[in-house]
């Protein structure tokens, strides 16, 4: 029975590979398998693992947030940060590659969209920065790494989901992932500093006198509007949450209302927006509850079958360290996001290894930020990496594969090496506790 338990994961990581829906092909091969070597009693307990996971208060945090992130794409909010910025750091030889990062960090810490955050990111600046001068490699290397920032920079989906399966405070994730978050993108800007400084040709400056008129046109007013809305909002989320006003869930309601109130502001907002913002909101929650229905009910024939037990038995037979399992999972999960989205290696991995972990005795708030990264690292990482996928797909036509490839290799030793430093500095994460 615990081969067979095996089997079903294997089954179902084929199926999926070959492009079978991922919440049918979790829920109807995992029943499909119950149907042929369980009992039939076990079939009484699916509606009530079904019943709690629906019932699970945390995860109506994941609509809001949704909806927070797509409506701040309708905003124009990207754009006049990302103008406001370029002035800033226009002096500076890579200053607007530094500014595209900075602008990518707010989005994430604003929307937590990988997705949405990659492609708007690509469509305002990757014309910009080519027009004026940047060399394929970077530009692309540089939109498409900030662009995955909304992995770990809270408020984040990922967080949430992965606070709902390893069965951790959302809250306590958030604080965790902020420092990590931040220190990423200082180690981004100190890359992007130092390859323009022996690469001048590559990141050249901004003109002065193009600086010069910017700044005569209420300069002040533009960087004012361009960074207090977005900033009062990511304080009003996060720090609801981090003072202990308001929970995750609660936090989640704040921003899409911010979000929206946002959108008005910069006077963007229209019923049109707000039907497009609610049906794309409406499809990706739809699609995340019927992966997470799957993906329970996969769960619960998992176990029934052994599955969990036979993993303990053959882990406590190797005598694996618990290092080097974790250094084992991460390399899963790393390879598994090349292939399927984030949102289903939380729901069919990490509910597996988790158990062992626990058994570990290992601090499930640390195994939840190295995911996180690692998540974000094989969605940057050549050849299959999604955000690769997301950017060649608004590029202009003169941007090849080959200058997706090489421009973020560099980036990607960036996310292995910091997530090295955490795996075995794990102290990073609390220090805000």
């Amino acid at each position: 029975m615990e081969i067979i338990a095996i089997l079903l994961f294997v089954s179902i990581f084929i199926l999926i590979l070959y492009g079978y829906p991922v919440a049918f092909t979790l829920g109807g091969i995992s029943i499909l398998y119950a149907f042929c070597f369980l009992e039939w009693d076990s079939f009484s307990l699916l509606p009530m693992r079904i019943m709690g996971t629906m019932e699970n208060t945390l995860l109506i945090a994941v609509p809001p947030f949704i909806f927070m992130g797509i409506m701040l794409e309708k905003s124009g909010l990207a754009e006049n940060l990302l103008e406001t910025m370029a002035m800033l750091f226009g002096k500076m030889r890579g200053g607007l590659a530094i500014s595209v990062v900075i602008v990518g960090a707010l989005l994430a810490a604003s929307t937590g969209i990988v997705g949405a955050t990659v492609i708007t990111m690509g469509l305002i600046s990757l014309p910009t920065m080519l027009k004026r001068g940047y060399s394929p490699e970077l530009a692309t290397g540089t939109i498409a790494a900030s662009g995955t920032l909304g992995q770990i920079i809270p408020p984040s989906v990922v967080l949430v989901l992965l606070g709902s399966v390893l069965n951790v405070s959302v809250g306590d994730l958030f604080k965790a992932a902020l420092l990590p978050g931040l220190l990423l993108v200082s180690f981004y800007i100190a890359y992007i500093a130092i390859f323009a400084y022996f690469n001048p040709k590559a990141a050249p400056a901004i003109p002065a006198e193009e600086i010069e008129a910017f700044k005569q046109e209420d300069f002040w007013k533009k960087v004012l509007q361009a960074f207090l809305l977005p900033l009062l909002l990511i304080l009003s989320v996060l720090g609801s949450i981090f003072m202990g006003i308001a929970s995750p869930t609660e936090a989640a309601a704040i921003g899409a209302l911010g979000a929206t109130i946002l959108t008005i502001s910069q006077g963007k907002f229209t019923l049109q927006i707000l039907r497009e913002v609610a049906r794309e909101t409406t499809l990706l929650t739809c699609m995340v509850f019927l992966i997470l229905l799957g993906a329970t009910t996969f769960s619960l024939v998992f176990r029934e079958m052994g599955g969990d037990r036979y993993l303990m038995h053959l882990i406590e037979q190797s005598n694996l360290s618990p290092m080097i399992f974790l250094l084992l999972v991460m390399i899963v999960v790393f390879v598994a996001g090349f292939f399927i989205d984030f949102i289903e290696i939380i729901f069919i991995i990490v509910p597996v290894v988790a158990p062992i972990f626990i058994a570990y005795d290992m601090n499930l708030l640390w195994i939840g930020i190295l995911l996180a990264l690692n998540l974000q690292t094989s969605f940057l990482s050549p050849p299959f990496g999604f955000s690769l996928f997301y950017l060649k797909g608004v590029a202009p036509p003169e941007i090849t594969t080959q200058h997706l490839y090489r421009g973020i290799i560099p980036f990607v030793l960036i996310q292995l090496l910091f997530l090295l430093a955490i795996m075995f500095f794990p102290e990073l994460i609390f220090v805000l506790f």
